[in-house]
């Protein structure tokens, strides 16, 4: 094994990027890649997992394949890469949406060995004239980024990307391979394992907590709007996310937030590419202070000073929750994560969830779950957090959530749930929480007077 400063990382990395030391793992992880081991690493939003594979792949003979979900990301990451590098060709993407000559272009250089990263999108892996074609090159290695995709218990599984080992194997079977995800439970991380044939990879796990976010869970109400609104006055200057889950309310929330004054910009799937690229400078370079958007946005987004992350809509997952939220404060400084929360999100997240075949509606309740425990739960939000995803946290009081700033106030329900239980089992097990609730409150609704339950 080469021995000058161990590849010579430290010069490298003050060249190429400017930095003078690494964070956390990131100098074993990168040895670990030019030793040829297969990698594994788990490392939180913020904690420079993308350098893991840029560097050695910018150190060492060939190119390396990145395997990204989104077309944005690799987009943000090569133009990135090649301002380091101050070379066009050093980095590509390769996918549907370039034109014949780009796609030459592109071509011409990976021959040449000018391109060290070519960044792909797992579904142009699965023609056969581009697995052809990579076979020819002097391929370093494959990187697999956003790698919970590959599980069926992930919040963001991905078919294509259950494919990828014979897909690696017809290049070349012997390439090593980096893994790398921000949120992955130890079911997942098991799952990618196995589905990637690497079980001997070299398995780098960074803690989950961020200790520099505040969570909070506030009740969602018909003045969700206004309360958005207020917290966004009361931290002027300060750039922020705040996330729906339909395009509707993204476009309706963006424009309120324009007409009281707020410098807001909408981002979803909907809008096309050069205005989701328009929007997206004009926040990174601070011409709007705040992007409303689907969860389309933010991955890989280069925004260090993000102050904070609401969500108009609760996350259909501890995981995505955990990866939206952790856009905030990346520098080290304050994030704050307030999500509004009510049950009737969660019912409508629950019909979204019948048009999924049987198995995937199964896990998809058991996430959702998960999600409306973490809401409702009076535990410190940061042990939550840790809990889910398999590491312990010691402190009694975070200092840092609603719950240990706030303590919800206690109660003896013992009196109340009998009556939660006779309520159910007399009218049989036959009706949803909200009919039961209403129930018990008194409310005469059209339900209860049609079933008769206002006669008893």
């Amino acid at each position: 094994m080469a021995k000058k400063d161990e590849y010579g990382l430290h010069a490298l990395l003050k060249k190429i990027f400017g930095f003078t030391q690494f964070k956390g793992n990131q100098e074993a992880i990168i040895k670990s890649v030019l030793d040829g081991n297969s990698t594994f690493v788990v490392m939180p939003t913020g904690g420079g997992k993308s350098l893991c594979y840029q560097l050695p792949a910018l150190s060492r003979e060939g190119t390396a394949i990145v395997v990204s979900p989104l077309i944005a990301l690799m987009k943000n990451q090569v133009d990135m890469i090649r301002n380091f590098g101050n070379e066009d060709g050093i980095a590509h993407v390769m996918n549907s949406s370039l034109s014949k000559a780009e796609m030459m272009q592109v071509r011409e250089d990976l021959v040449s060995g000018k391109t060290k990263l070519l960044y792909v999108a797992p579904e142009s892996l699965t023609k056969d004239e581009t697995v052809e074609f990579l076979k020819a090159l002097n391929i370093s290695f494959v990187a697999i980024d956003e790698a919970h995709c590959i599980s069926e218990w992930g919040h963001d599984f991905r078919p294509e990307y259950r494919r990828l080992r014979p897909i690696i194997d017809a290049i070349n079977p012997e390439l090593p391979i980096i893994a790398l995800t921000a949120t992955a439970t130890l079911k997942v991380q098991q799952d990618i394992l196995k589905n990637l044939e690497v079980p001997d990879a070299k398995v780098f796990k960074s803690s989950f907590d961020r200790p520099n976010l505040y969570y909070d869970v506030r009740p969602k109400t018909k003045d969700v709007i206004k309360d958005i609104i207020r917290y966004i006055k009361n931290n002027p200057g300060k750039s922020g996310i705040v996330y729906c889950l339909s395009r509707k309310k993204v476009e309706e929330i963006a424009e309120t937030l324009v007409v009281n004054g707020i410098r807001a910009l909408p981002y979803h799937a909907g809008l096309d590419s050069s205005t989701r690229r328009m929007n997206q400078d004009k926040f990174l370079m601070e011409e709007a202070e705040v992007i409303v958007a689907t969860i389309a946005f933010g991955m890989g987004i280069d925004k260090p000073d993000i102050r904070f992350v609401i969500h108009h809509d609760i996350p259909k997952s501890i995981e995505g929750y955990y990866q939206e939220t952790g856009r905030a404060g990346r520098d080290d400084g304050e994030g704050n994560c307030v999500t509004f929360y009510s049950y009737e999100d969660i019912q409508k997240l629950e019909k979204f969830n019948k048009g999924k075949n049987v198995a995937e509606q199964e896990i998809a309740r058991e996430l959702l779950n998960e999600t409306v425990t973490y809401a409702e739960s009076s535990v410190c939000r940061h042990k939550l957090l840790l809990h889910y995803f398999g590491e312990s946290y010691e402190k009694d009081n975070c200092g840092s959530c609603d719950n240990c700033l706030n303590p919800k106030v206690k109660f003896d329900g013992q009196d109340d749930i009998k009556l939660v239980l006779e309520a159910v089992v007399s009218t049989k097990q036959l009706f949803k929480t909200k009919h039961i609730a209403e129930l018990l409150i008194g409310k005469k609704t059209g339900d209860i007077k049609a079933a008769r339950h206002d006669q008893n």
